[in-house]
């Protein structure tokens, strides 16, 4: 009524009675002071916001819950859902993979020794690796190769190339082991790929005395951990930063360097480590 009333010059008076309002309860509402608790939800939703931007509009209302507990806020899961639908914000949603039986009838060509248990009792003892493909406008398609560490989910190495041949998971490989101290009887799984079953491929795992570990041919729920990274980056950076593509390599690669080691190692919460990101949970393990 009040906008009525300055716009279209109204009585107040007037615009009471059409909307059957006393003029005490008009002028009760109109003097209201905010009460401690919409000044508290104000606040809240400032802290809520820049949670959100600063994880580039990722996160939904369990991370952002688990943010503003580490900065002290005693608040619910609840509330933090109710203060975001008002702000009108939402986290980017990608559909998950959902692990079925499969009803083809698949030759098992090579062993699977994972069987779809993803849990690992320690760090670089069951690593997951596979490549995706990602476009540019200038360069074509480029692939990435990641390697996955299934006790903490961080991506211990990942390459960036024009080319998707047995050179690149052998670099991506490479960079792993460069970085890490490998426990008796690692386990590699990979899909069967020629890339990973080519002869020089498993030539350096049979030198690092790492075994390697096959998903079914045409079954991805074998290994859905890094298909489920790969499905989450290009949702969540390649998608919502370029829907025509990247310009060109370079632009792609400085993308994923930010998005992989800025955010998804250093900073993004995962509800399967009690809501830490993988270098912080890595920290707690060593």
């Amino acid at each position: 009524m009040q906008f009525l009333h300055e716009t279209y010059n109204y009585s107040i008076n007037g615009l009471c009675n059409v909307f059957e309002v006393a003029r005490s309860s008009f002028y009760e509402y109109q003097n209201r002071k905010p009460s401690s608790r919409d000044l508290e939800n104000d606040n809240l939703k400032e802290v809520i916001m820049a949670s959100y931007l600063e994880s580039d509009k990722r996160y939904g209302a369990p991370k952002i819950h688990k943010d503003l507990q580490a900065q002290g806020y005693s608040v619910s899961e609840k509330r933090v859902q109710k203060l975001m639908r008002e702000l009108g914000i939402q986290s980017i949603i990608r559909k998950k993979y959902r692990p079925t039986s499969s009803t083809k009838s698949v030759t098992q060509e090579r062993p699977n020794l994972l069987k779809r248990d993803f849990t690992a009792k320690k760090l670089n003892q069951k690593w997951v690796t596979d490549i995706t493909y990602i476009y540019t406008l200038s360069d074509s398609w480029c692939y990435l190769s990641s390697i996955l560490d299934l006790k903490s989910r961080k991506i211990i190495s990942w390459k960036l190339s024009r080319n998707m041949d047995t050179q690149l998971v052998l670099d991506t490989l490479e960079g792993a082991l460069s970085t890490r101290t490998i426990s008796d009887n690692l386990i590699l799984h990979s899909d069967q790929g020629s890339q990973y079953t080519s002869n020089a491929y498993n030539k350096y795992l049979e030198e690092h005395q790492i075994t390697h570990s096959y998903s079914e041919k045409g079954c991805p729920y074998d290994n859905s951990c890094i298909e489920s990274f790969h499905a989450t980056l290009k949702k969540e950076c390649i998608y919502a930063e370029n829907s025509m593509g990247y310009k060109d390599f370079d632009s792609c690669y400085q993308s994923l360097f930010q998005y992989i080691e800025g955010f998804y190692n250093s900073r993004r919460r995962h509800s399967s480590l009690n809501y830490l990101s993988p270098n912080e949970y890595e920290k707690l393990e060593a």
